[in-house]
């Protein structure tokens, strides 16, 4: 553990991921907050795109190069996926690095260019501590590194839902679907038509169907690591008119002891300080997980159809993005796990 104060930069913070990294490092005891950067809003005060930071209203937005973050010891990469590679390599080693982006998640850069296209930037040390691994978990590889790739936040969601059974060896991970009802701002900031209130709200709609969203590779990739063979998924997420929130119910076909299910998921997250495993009967909303980085799970057994069912819960800024990767700066760092992160949900 470490008193030291690290001076920390966000590139993209007009952005969703960016505004969620500043709100939870206004909170941390062991962060100076330097540049923030931006593109096309570079010029502008970050009041006019992130109002509700009061304590960074006179902040001015500088341009994304290496003259602006580099200095820093951490530097938060919030940009779209295909530019954090080139930033990146602009930045010296002594800096953390921690890409919000999906330049650096995938192991495979034929996954890469089948889901992204373009070269691949290379494969950085997974963020998702929770992860089970060969070795135990993905926290452990986290220690001391000074690059981090952040995990998708629908392959957040899906993982930590499936990961304890496939580790079990409780589940064909061949006969894998999960669907997933998702919020707005998981889609960004970017203006389209599909995501104008008038055209959300009051709707519901399917996206990425068919097997082509990017985050399929990556959630393969994940329940490999938790050790499956081979890993066949049907992943639909789709948009409800809600800003906040990731529910995704996951089902697999059953192939151990129904009555071992949830003592594999009370071990798996029996000492997780925000994965939590709901008491029998109640099951994960998003509305309380609202603000935290908190992901709730239930599992069941629906013994007619011979499945596993598993709904997860997280709030997708959060645990799916700035959360998950402030969890593992503080690994990096060598600071507690927790430190600066919310772990109570806002309600109503």
């Amino acid at each position: 553990m470490t008193d030291r104060t690290f001076s920390v930069a966000v590139a993209g913070a007009s952005g969703y991921a960016g505004g969620e990294v500043l709100r939870l490092l206004l909170r941390h005891p062991n962060v100076e907050i330097g540049a923030l950067t931006a593109a096309s809003s570079a010029g502008s005060r970050l009041v006019e795109h992130q109002p509700h930071l009061t304590p960074l209203h006179d902040r001015v937005l500088v341009e994304t190069n290496a003259d602006t973050l580099g200095g820093h010891d951490v530097v938060f990469l919030g940009l779209p996926h295909g530019q954090s590679g080139a930033v990146a390599a602009t930045l010296t080693d002594a800096s953390l690095v921690i890409d919000l982006g999906a330049d650096h998640r995938l192991e495979s850069a034929q996954d890469w260019t089948d889901y992204y296209g373009g070269d691949h930037a290379g494969t950085w040390p997974y963020g998702l501590p929770e992860l089970i691994t060969a070795d135990g978990r993905q926290r452990d590889a986290l220690a001391g590194v000074d690059r981090i790739a952040v995990p998708g936040c629908n392959v957040t969601a899906v993982t930590l839902g499936l990961q304890p059974a496939v580790d079990a060896g409780l589940v064909d991970a061949t006969d894998l679907v999960a669907v997933l009802a998702n919020g707005f701002s998981g889609a960004g900031k970017a203006p389209k038509q599909h995501l104008l209130a008038s055209e959300g709200l009051g709707s519901a709609s399917a996206y990425g169907v068919g097997g082509v969203h990017r985050h399929n590779p990556e959630i393969v990739q994940n329940l490999r690591h938790a050790g499956a063979s081979d890993v066949t998924i049907s992943f639909t997420p789709t948009l409800v008119p809600m800003a906040r929130g990731i529910l995704a119910t996951a089902t697999a076909r059953l192939t151990g002891d129904p009555a071992a299910v949830r003592a594999a998921y009370e071990s798996a997250y029996a000492d997780e300080p925000f994965v939590h495993l709901l008491p029998e009967g109640i099951w994960p909303s998003t509305a309380a997980t609202l603000g935290s980085n908190n992901a709730f799970v239930q599992v069941a057994v629906d013994e007619r159809a011979g499945r596993l069912v598993t709904v997860t819960a997280i709030d997708n800024l959060v645990k799916g993005t700035a959360g998950g990767a402030i969890q593992s700066m503080n690994l990096a760092l060598g600071l507690p796990e927790t430190t600066g992160l919310p772990a109570e949900g806002v309600a109503p």
